[in-house]
């Protein structure tokens, strides 16, 4: 079964409705965005939601003590590092946090470019430290590297990915919604999913039918 994701939370109240659909994950966007909230407001909501839920913060910063703030601030489980592979943040992290809080690495493919140079390195390079288990791959458009509602080349980064990612857990993102999550597992064949806009009514709010039908179909596989 998929594990899946639900990222750009904004409310208790969408929170709340992904974890009774089903989902395994809820994402909190800390990096300039629509969907952007602050440790103090994901500590409000975390809260009132079940440990056995995992709470992922996404992060740009490369600043290991500020990245642990907002950790211990907002109670979450793991963070979602983006701005490009730091192995030395990645180690300060897990000085800082121990092995209790999940490190996911982010890595893009650039849409209309073929990315699998880059993202072949940056796969050998992960799983050679062995410091976090679990990539997520995303859709890169322009300087917008997550919440585009775009998808990439499925075909062209599979080959890569089964490849090179080893024993590292894949997380496809980017551009998924009801009407092609399946298609994108059966070419990709993931460890996880994770989704933004896909099940979004506007940027931040989540629309209920979506969201169900998402999870539904991605749990079916």
């Amino acid at each position: 079964m998929t594990w899946v994701k639900i990222c750009g939370n904004t409310s208790l109240e969408d929170a709340r409705l992904a974890i009774e659909l089903g989902a395994d994950a809820l994402g909190f966007v800390f990096t300039e965005s629509k969907r952007r909230v602050t440790p103090a407001q994901v500590a409000a909501m975390t809260e009132h939601l079940p440990a056995d839920v995992e709470r992922v913060g996404v992060v740009e910063s490369h600043d290991a003590g500020e990245i642990a703030e907002m950790v211990q601030e907002a109670a979450l489980h793991a963070v979602q590092l983006h701005g490009g592979v730091d192995l030395a943040l990645i180690d300060k992290l897990r000085g800082i946090l121990g092995s209790d809080v999940g490190i996911l690495q982010a890595l893009h493919w650039v849409v209309g470019t073929d990315s699998s140079v880059q993202l072949h390195a940056d796969l050998r390079e992960i799983a050679a430290a062995g410091t976090v288990d679990r990539i997520l791959v995303d859709s890169r458009v322009g300087s917008a590297g997550g919440g585009t509602g775009v998808s990439f080349d499925w075909k062209a980064a599979g080959l890569v990915l089964k490849e090179a990612t080893g024993d590292l857990k894949l997380i496809v993102a980017g551009g998924l919604r009801p009407e092609n999550v399946a298609e994108a597992i059966r070419e990709l064949s993931p460890w996880g999913v994770d989704v933004v806009s896909g099940v979004e009514a506007s940027p931040g709010r989540k629309d209920p039918v979506r969201l169900a039908e998402f999870l539904r179909l991605a749990k079916s596989r």
